[in-house]
């Protein structure tokens, strides 16, 4: 009969294993931390530092990010710039091409009144001479109509300049009259913004002398009034003060502290005084209250003056302790500087066997090599 023998993994034996694991890599951690130089010799937490750093950094990228996104809206902004600027430049463009277009079409040098005097073809343009028989028209200087022709001109410049002349006297009147039109309104308003400002100048002045009249009637009401309070008040408090000088209260009357439910009974609402009996009772407390306190201040002085005494019985005793423990420390001292000196001696007699008998055999790198091998 062939048995296996299985080999079973414990709960146990895996926490084990576990623990040896954890405590080996800590191990490994430690010695990392202790024979690294350089984090030895800091002596500072380097995982701060490096957390720090690591801040640092995370600013330094967000501030760059802010300063990358400004540049980039500031790029925006110059790119919609330049399409604005060249959207007005076309804009501009198409707006001088309508004009010539327009120049072109409505306003061509033929449509003008005073073409026919520089019309560069006037020649061609003319009527052959008259008795040439040809077809041509006649060269230079030979046009018969010339003299018709400007004086013609001149008398059509003469009634252009005549009606040109009329249009800008016209204008000139139309342009007065406005001007002395806009004058007489301008004085009218300003006439009336004067009475304007008359009438509300009048309209605040009686505003203000009312106002003023009814302050001045209502602060003089207001003193006479207070002026008759302050009066009434003194009137009242005379009264009440005789009322309380004459009256039974402040003369302690002893017949009206009569108390219906019999002669032994007060009525402090009417009377605040005292009998004799109560007055003696008063007195002879008082006296008993003195002789107590010179009785008690006596006692007082008596301890006071105990109390210094054990003072200075105190301050003797503790001297004379201070004396004798001085004296006990020097002995001591001496003790003790005898047992040094023995001892000292006996130091030296033992360093010098050490020296010379016992370590006799320096040590070299293989002594110092055994050591820094685990972190224990």
């Amino acid at each position: 009969m062939n048995i296996k023998m299985y080999k079973l993994e414990l709960p146990s034996d895996l926490t084990k294993a576990a623990n040896l694991e954890k405590r080996r890599n800590g191990e490994i951690q430690r010695q990392e931390r202790i024979f690294n130089a350089k984090v030895r010799t800091i002596g500072v937490d380097k995982g701060a530092l490096d957390f720090q750093v690591q801040e640092r950094n995370l600013k330094e990228k967000k501030e760059a990010e802010i300063l990358n996104a400004y540049a980039e809206e500031l790029n925006h902004r110059d790119k919609v710039a330049c399409l604005l600027d060249q959207r007005q430049k076309k804009d501009m463009r198409k707006l001088y091409k309508t004009i010539d277009e327009f120049r072109q079409v409505y306003q061509r040098p033929e449509a003008r009144r005073e073409f026919d005097l520089n019309d560069p073809e006037q020649l061609k343009k003319q009527d052959p001479a008259v008795g040439s028989g040809q077809g041509l028209q006649g060269l230079l200087g030979e046009d018969e109509r010339n003299s018709e022709w400007r004086k013609s001109q001149q008398e059509q410049m003469r009634g252009w300049s005549q009606q040109q002349q009329a249009e800008l006297e016209e204008a000139k009147a139309g342009q007065r009259s406005a001007e002395q039109h806009y004058d007489q309104i301008r004085v009218e308003l300003d006439n009336r913004a004067v009475a304007l400002q008359k009438i509300e100048q009048e309209r605040k002045r009686a505003i203000a002398v009312a106002s003023k009249d009814f302050n001045l009637s209502k602060a003089a009401e207001t003193a006479e009034k207070r002026k008759l309070e302050k009066q009434q008040e003194e009137e009242d408090n005379r009264v009440e003060i005789l009322n309380l000088l004459q009256g039974d209260l402040l003369s302690e009357n002893p017949d009206q502290a009569i108390s219906v439910l019999g002669p032994q009974r007060v009525r402090p609402d009417h009377w605040k005084g005292l009998r004799p009996e109560e007055i003696k009772d008063i007195t002879d407390f008082q006296l008993q209250q003195a002789q107590e306190k010179l009785k008690a201040k006596a006692q007082e002085q008596e301890c006071d003056r105990e109390w210094d005494r054990y003072q200075m019985s105190s301050a003797r005793a503790a001297l004379l302790h201070e004396r004798q423990q001085a004296r006990l420390n020097r002995q001591l001292r001496r003790a003790q500087d005898n047992i040094n000196a023995q001892l000292s001696e006996q130091h030296r007699a033992q360093k010098n066997i050490l020296e010379k008998q016992v370590y006799t055999n320096a040590p070299d790198d293989r002594y110092f090599a055994q050591f820094n091998t685990t972190s224990r």
